[in-house]
């Protein structure tokens, strides 16, 4: 790899290290969470349970693959679309 490529790389991933140090906390979330694993996503399916499934990757990725029914919404897009989440039902962001 030449140098100033390798440089440049390595300017850019120290970039992103120190966004993410001076980073401020997330506020807590005005609804309750809770964290579940694929499992219990597959259980809460098979009990008839419909989520509200969001890939929050970015478009391309979310082309790529998918759960099937997901919908997308880019994490940066999150809070401008806040008002299309339910805030009874169950909700699932990956």
């Amino acid at each position: 790899m030449p140098v100033r490529l390798l440089r440049t790389t390595l300017g850019a991933l120290l970039g992103v290290v120190i966004l993410l140090l001076d980073a401020a906390p997330a506020a807590p979330p005005e609804y309750p969470v809770a964290f579940i694993g694929v499992d219990e996503l597959k259980a809460a399916l098979d009990r008839g349970v419909r989520p509200d499934i969001i890939d929050v990757r970015r478009w391309p990725e979310y082309v790529e693959q998918h759960i099937q029914g997901a919908r997308s919404m880019p994490l940066r897009a999150v809070p401008a679309r806040a008002n299309e989440i339910s805030k009874t039902g169950l909700v699932v962001f990956y």
